[in-house]
Formats: structure tokens, C-alpha cells, sequence
């Protein structure tokens, strides 16, 4: 841990957890910021600069999920995610989403510690270096900081917001068959309506622009039964 006490932010919309947990986070000398949903969390860091944030998942407007993915893309900070869900899937689809611990409620707040503890041991002991997020694949090099897709001529096909999000899920998860349930949580966190089929119509339409701009890749396959498969080589480049 650095000399200065470790700020933690705690996003949590339940007035109780967030109390119970800022306190104990007090007693162990940490500094506490405190957020109820992810707008009063933007105003927290754009004041603050904490060390970890303990992030619920189950919140008001954009969800924990949601907000992990874009924290995710912006930062390496630690993020510890509370939640009620204890499927293994929603322990997958958060640990995917790019949070580092996950711990279900009910909790106990010697645990809780030990995480946070944990997580800014990691942090202070590896000083972070960005990993890259260029990957190249058939023809195509995609940049999901910069949000660029470009072909081995330096241009490429012009991608929609949703189509860029629904191709770069794919690109981290080669060759493994995604349900559309499992693309929605990734592409668009938990508030997204299972029974949405727009997933399908984003696909084609990929699939199409990527079939113009490099004829015959088809890296999407169709699944029956199964959902989408990404079949295409993935590599992480610098």
C-alpha cells in the first residue's frame, strides 16, 4: 500500500451496504468516496482519484456491468465487484467485463478486506503497463481504444458504434460459441431485453462489411441452436 492511506469508492445504491461498507472502510484507515449510480460515480472520479473502486452490480440506471466495461476501457483501476447473482455465469460475464475480484452478497466485512487488501497489494506490487487492445485478424487490425478498424492498406470498412462493440466482443472471445444472451450482457450490460433479436440484424450487417471489405473471410459463423461463432485467428498486437 502507498505511504498515503488508499481511497476506495463504493457504488452502491442500497443506503445500508453503502453505509456498512464505507464504515468499515473507515475503520481500517481508508479514505471513503461514495456514489449511489454510475452519474454520482463520474462526478466521484472526476474529483477524486481513488485507488479501487467497489462497484455493485444491481444499479439504478446504467448497470455495474455496464460501467465496469467502460471504466475497463479507459483505466486499469482495480475494480471489485459486490453483488446478489451466485451463477456461476454472472461470475464469468463480470470477471469478462473486466473487474478483477468478484464477492456475492451476503458478505462478510473481514473478507471484504481481505479483497480490497488483496487487489491494492497486486496493484502497488506490478505497476501497471497498458496491455495492448490491438488484435489483428484475416485482413483487418482493430484498435478497441482508439476504435478504429483498419484493413493491411490502412483503411477499412466503416463500422457503426453497435457493429465496432458487437466485433470487438467477438475478437476477445475467438472460437468460442457466444449465446445472443451472453453478446447482449457484453455489449450492453444486464439492462438489455433477452428476447432483443437486433443481435441478429448487427450481425448480418457486419458480416456484410466485412465480406465487402475482405471477400470470402466470413468470420462469423452461425451456430444452430448455439448462437455465434467468431472463427477467425485472433492475434494481440502491439
Amino acid at each position: 500500500m502507498s505511504a498515503s492511506p488508499a481511497t476506495i469508492l463504493i457504488v452502491e445504491d442500497d443506503p445500508d451496504i453503502l453505509r456498512l461498507v464505507a464504515d468499515v472502510m473507515r475503520r481500517e484507515g481508508f479514505g471513503v468516496e461514495t456514489a449511489e449510480d454510475g452519474a454520482a460515480m463520474d462526478a466521484a472520479l472526476a474529483r477524486a482519484h481513488p485507488d479501487l473502486i467497489i462497484l455493485d452490480i444491481m444499479l439504478p440506471g446504467e448497470d455495474g456491468l455496464s460501467i465496469c466495461r467502460r471504466l475497463r476501457a479507459q483505466s486499469q483501476l482495480p475494480i471489485l465487484m459486490l453483488t446478489a447473482k451466485s451463477e456461476e455465469i454472472d461470475r464469468v460475464v463480470g470477471l469478462e467485463m473486466g473487474a478483477d475480484d468478484y464477492l456475492v452478497k451476503p458478505f462478510g466485512s473481514r473478507e471484504l478486506l481481505a479483497r480490497v487488501r488483496a487487489l491494492l497489494r497486486r496493484v502497488n506490487a506490478q505497476p501497471l503497463a497498458p496491455a495492448s487492445r490491438r488484435f489483428a485478424f484475416d485482413r483487418f487490425t482493430i484498435d478497441l481504444d482508439a476504435r478504429q478498424l483498419v484493413d493491411e492498406r490502412g483503411s477499412g470498412p466503416a463500422l457503426t458504434s453497435a457493429e465496432f462493440d458487437l466485433l470487438a466482443c467477438f475478437v476477445q472471445r475467438p472460437r468460442r460459441v457466444l449465446t445472443r444472451d451472453q453478446i447482449l450482457d457484453w455489449t450492453r450490460g444486464r439492462t438489455a431485453d433477452p428476447l432483443d433479436r437486433t443481435i441478429d440484424m448487427l450481425v448480418s450487417r457486419l458480416r456484410k462489411k466485412l465480406e465487402a471489405a475482405s471477400p470470402g473471410s466470413n468470420p462469423i459463423s452461425t451456430v444452430r441452436n448455439g448462437g455465434y461463432l467468431f472463427t477467425a485467428d485472433v492475434k494481440r498486437v502491439p
